[in-house]
């Protein structure tokens, strides 16, 4: 990949970026490591050529196999959520997607595993994080909504689509402290929580309206 594609120029340059962060500031995002993220990372290679001049809008793109790579506004409130609270060494994120997310967040956590169980797209990702020169993440094709037990516990997991109730097998899967950033319900009423469990209890926090696809199992 050449660092002029990287770079980006006209509708993906680091003027129409810096447009965007403008946007996300005035929208209520304030941690500025998370800003400094969505500045940095080149939108503009995780979606098709076509949508190109379109990445740095601030809204939800079309990536294939009826998905989306979420608008940036989200991808920056769902990190900062997670964030809150200290910095993470353990987390999981549950739908990989193109992988815009997962570049986002890496350079903000030590580790991070990722699932997902579209695998042109899991390829997809991996490719464009390698890229990147991204080296902490770890890839699984997988059924995202029963976790990675085998690296579990986590101190935080973001899930990138939308159960209809809390996953509880991905709640038993955060450590004591930890922290979930899910969006809940169905399609038209959904809701963005943080969870964080506790010794006895859970607790839930909205974090407003949102818009995701349907968090579904098995692999394809």
């Amino acid at each position: 990949m050449t660092d002029l594609r990287l770079a980006g120029i006209g509708m993906t340059s680091a003027r129409t970026r810096d447009r965007l962060v403008q946007r996300l500031r005035e929208q209520g995002i304030a941690n500025l490591s998370v800003l400094d993220r969505i500045r940095n990372v080149p939108r503009h290679i995780f979606v098709d050529e076509a949508l190109g001049s379109r990445a740095y809008e601030d809204t939800a793109l079309p990536i294939g196999f009826g998905q989306t790579i979420s608008q940036p506004y989200i991808v920056a409130r769902m990190t900062e959520a997670l964030l809150e609270g200290g910095p993470l060494d353990n987390v999981l994120e549950v739908g990989t997607g193109c992988g815009y997310q997962t570049a986002v967040l890496a350079p903000l956590v030590t580790h991070l595993y990722t699932i997902e169980r579209i695998e042109p797209l899991l390829s997809r990702a991996r490719e464009r994080l390698k890229e990147l020169g991204i080296r902490n993440v770890r890839f699984r094709h997988g059924d995202g909504s029963l976790g990675w037990k085998a690296h579990a516990p986590f101190d935080g997991i973001l899930v990138a689509a939308a159960p209809l109730t809390v996953p509880e097998t991905l709640v038993r899967q955060l450590k004591v402290g930890g922290r979930l950033i899910v969006p809940l319900g169905p399609e038209g009423e959904q809701e963005l929580v943080r969870l964080t469990r506790r010794e006895q209890r859970v607790e839930r926090e909205s974090l407003g309206s949102v818009a995701f696809v349907p968090l579904l199992g098995g692999v394809v």
